[in-house]
């Protein structure tokens, strides 16, 4: 018998905008069961089947003695495609990028040494919300409360510490040491991650995946998780009071924070701008989320480093709603906005707060913006205002021949790579101040972590965006500190045969430290990197490297890695004065500096 049932909301990007909602459509299923004590009647099957569904068809891993079996039933997944890298915080990393790109990733280690290792990644994907399912190869079921000490823990008989870990960083964790109660757990972390957008932890005890069980006895039903809804009557009263709000202002204003992305608004949020005229800006961690070719955009507001123009627009205005804003001290420079609360709407997933009171709850950011939109008037101000003071941006000093090359001059060359079939993956450092300057295509993608802003970050998830999504041809700026961290995985990418581009910015240390603090600890060891990357290659796979010193061979490999080499892993180190930097992260770097020296407050 064939039936029905409504296909999961799993956010699942479009073209690489991962703030795209699929249409919810019904998918026909077979009722199809499979004979108890089947080879396929497993834990593992019913794993590997869900992975498929919710949409993950790449698992990024590290082997290890308890994880082993599993794996097993992991590859015997025809539509499961199973990734080894080179250390589990990369493998942390991959499913990070992939989640990005994909709208859901999955990564699996070993017990404790591997869990505790790639702890720090799934850190930074519960910092940026970020769907993911984090799998842990466990111990043999017949192991808990035996009072015995086991191998890859910490020695005691309590090996507990590595899910102690974990429910920090995790919104859901399930302990398999049970087969009659694993159906349930597994389908209420992953249905949790989906639902909160967040990661979860699952331990499987490495006896288990393979034996057959009567939960898995059929192939596993499709999720239909609920919809949340607004209380409309909490709804109707905050768009009441926030068009009465912004209706009375000149010159108000429009701001899109990276909450949108969790809260599934970036399209409410574009038709708000549509219907009401303002200026447009987004926060340095939104960048992306909002189509840059909109007629009423300015570019990032970063306070004191914002794009030219648009920080006076926003600051001098009388009314500003922010949707999905996280104001920490990075994003405020400092905690040097110069912004008033009495004049914002804060929206953010579930709640609308109007100036300084009143604030309503249970009102989600979609229904919000896509209701406003139908009442505010139409007010071009900010944006005619914007336009009266607009300045287009100068160009970088020509370089004279065989010049040694500026790092304003290299983003030049990479702004003019970008089309609608890109993706940019800004490492943390000063690539991030570099590439919020970047005006990105319609349809190009772009990433960075900057809540967490764990350096090294940047490796791993080229690797798994790029995987997530193939058509996309990424662009990584990578410092070569951060690089340092995490290098080992540029194997991996060849392994998969990703056509990534790579520039690798070698300027001799960590700079966004350097403007922050100095010290001698800011200094690195130089690597050959090129010849690193040769290295790696080692003659298998499609790969192709370069040293560039000057603007003349930086545009004869760029012509190259889009030419000849437009097939293969290419990995073009640029050389940079130790001192090159944007003047947003001299300035950036000064205010943060102060932040972190305010001395105590008085006792």
């Amino acid at each position: 018998m064939d039936f029905k049932i409504g296909a999961i909301d799993t956010c699942k990007p479009i073209n690489g905008d991962i703030a795209n909602v699929p249409t919810n459509k019904a998918v026909t299923i077979q009722n199809s069961t499979i004979p108890f004590n089947s080879p396929d009647s497993t834990l593992g099957r019913h794993l590997a089947r869900r992975l498929v569904q919710i949409g993950v068809t790449d698992v990024f891993s590290v082997p290890g003695d308890f994880n082993l079996t599993l794996l097993d039933h992991l590859i015997a997944e025809p539509e499961l495609n199973l990734i080894g890298c080179c250390n589990e915080l990369n493998a942390g990393y991959a499913a990070d990028g992939y989640a990005r790109a994909r709208g859901i990733g999955a990564c699996v280690v070993t017990f404790t040494v591997g869990g505790l290792s790639i702890v720090n990644a799934i850190a930074g994907a519960y910092s940026e919300n970020l769907p993911l399912i984090c799998i842990v190869g466990g111990p043999n079921s017949n192991d808990y409360g035996t009072n015995r000490i086991l191998h890859h823990t910490i020695g005691l008989h309590d090996f507990s510490q590595e899910l102690r870990c974990f429910q920090t960083v995790t919104c859901y964790q399930a302990v398999l040491n049970n087969l009659d109660d694993a159906h349930e757990l597994i389908d209420t972390a992953i249905s949790t991650s989906l639902k909160e957008s967040k990661p979860v932890y699952i331990s499987v005890g490495c006896n288990l995946p393979g034996i057959p069980h009567p939960t898995f006895s059929r192939e596993p039903v499709p999720f239909s998780l609920s919809p949340r809804l607004s209380n409309m009557i909490g709804l109707e009263a905050a768009v009441e009071a926030a068009a009465e709000f912004l209706n009375k202002a000149v010159k108000p204003v429009l701001v899109g924070g990276q909450n949108m992305r969790v809260a599934k608004a970036c399209d409410a949020f574009v038709e708000l701008a549509d219907s009401c005229g303002y200026a447009v800006a987004v926060m340095p961690a939104a960048k992306g989320l909002v189509p840059e070719h909109h007629p009423h955009f300015l570019g990032t507001y970063w306070g004191a480093v914002s794009t030219t123009f648009c920080a006076e627009i926003v600051e001098s205005a009388d009314a500003y709603l922010f949707a999905g804003p996280i104001f920490n001290d990075y994003s405020s420079v400092g905690y040097s906005l110069l912004l008033k609360k009495e004049k914002a709407i804060i929206v953010q997933p579930d709640r609308v707060t109007i100036g300084n009171g009143p604030a309503f709850g249970c009102v989600l950011m979609r229904d919000f913006l896509s209701a406003l939109a139908k009442r505010l008037k139409h007010n071009p101000t900010s944006y005619e205002n914007y336009h009266r003071i607009y300045v287009p941006d100068g160009l970088p000093l020509k370089c004279e021949p065989k010049e040694a090359l500026r790092v304003n001059v290299l983003f030049q060359h990479i702004q003019n790579m970008l089309t609608g079939e890109s993706a940019v993956i800004a490492e943390t450092g000063d690539s991030w101040f570099n590439c919020q300057k970047l005006k990105l295509p319609q349809g190009c993608g772009y990433e960075f972590q900057m809540q967490y802003g764990s350096i090294g970050w940047s490796v791993g998830a080229t690797l798994g965006y790029a995987q997530a999504a193939p058509e996309k041809r990424v662009i990584a700026c990578i410092g070569d500190g951060s690089f340092q961290v995490t290098a080992q995985d540029i194997s991996t990418m060849l392994r998969c045969g990703q056509r990534t581009i790579i520039f690798l910015i070698n300027n001799g240390g960590y700079t966004i430290e350097v403007e922050i603090h100095d010290g001698p600890y800011n200094v690195i060891k130089n690597w050959n990197y090129t010849g690193l990357v040769d290295a790696i290659h080692n003659g298998e796979g499609k790969c192709w490297t370069t040293k560039v010193y000057c603007e003349e061979e930086l545009v004869e490999a760029i012509e190259t890695a889009n030419g000849a080499k437009k097939d293969c892993l290419c990995f073009i180190e640029v050389i940079v004065h130790k001192d090159d930097t944007s003047k947003e992260l001299l300035e950036w770097g000064s205010r943060v500096s102060a932040a972190n020296s305010r001395p105590p407050n008085p006792q």
